[in-house]
């Protein structure tokens, strides 16, 4: 009886370094998610983008729109949103593996996030965790040119901090303003603290 004891144990104590490193392993994503993301989450599957009723899935890098009745996965935004700036427009967290099956639940639920410009986004964020991020500012140096996520396609406007500085674009934002945000994550998948985000599916 002793043994069996003895043995039950041993198999669960080395069972649980993998189921520890298992869920390390899927709970965060920050360094894929995009500079144009919003702050406050570990990890993040999807935003939905209510001022132009399309999604990005952050793990494959890709917009997801509607197109002939279509859900389509691009790296771009279709012609249509081409002057659409995704470093002011709101975004909204979701984490469910295939968000268009609630579009229109997502459609009414977060239509009173249109226009709404005041969302902190990862490029201005002086949280050191976003640093990890290929082309934050206060990260390791890339060069000067842009990075992957500051493509142009056809939807960015080619903004950046010394714009603001200048007063090009004059965004009138704080950059170290980081209040209001708490960490979102797959488990919970509550928002930033207001509720804004929603749970796997």
């Amino acid at each position: 009886m002793k043994k069996l004891i003895v043995l039950g144990l041993l198999g669960i104590i080395g069972w649980m370094p993998f189921r520890a490193e298992a869920q390390v392993s899927i709970s965060l994503n920050i360094g894929s998610q995009p500079l144009w993301g919003p702050v406050g989450y570990d990890y993040v599957d999807n935003y939905y983008l209510p001022d132009i009723e399309c999604y990005y899935n952050v793990p494959r890098r890709q917009f997801i729109y509607l197109d002939n009745s279509r859900w389509i996965y691009s790296s771009s935004l279709p012609s249509r949103y081409r002057g659409y700036d995704l470093y002011s427009g709101y975004k909204v967290v979701v984490n469910s593996r295939d968000p268009y099956r609630h579009f229109e639940r997502d459609r009414v639920s977060y239509a009173r996030y249109r226009n709404v410009r005041n969302q902190r986004v990862i490029r201005y964020s002086d949280d050191s965790r976003y640093y990890v991020i290929k082309g934050h500012p206060h990260g390791r140096s890339y060069g000067r040119g842009r990075d992957r996520d500051d493509r142009d396609h056809g939807n960015w406007r080619g903004r950046d901090r010394d714009d603001d500085r200048r007063g090009g674009y004059g965004r009138g934002r704080d950059r170290d303003d980081d209040r209001g945000h708490g960490r979102g994550d797959r488990d919970n998948g509550k928002g930033h603290g207001r509720g804004h985000g929603r749970g796997r599916d």
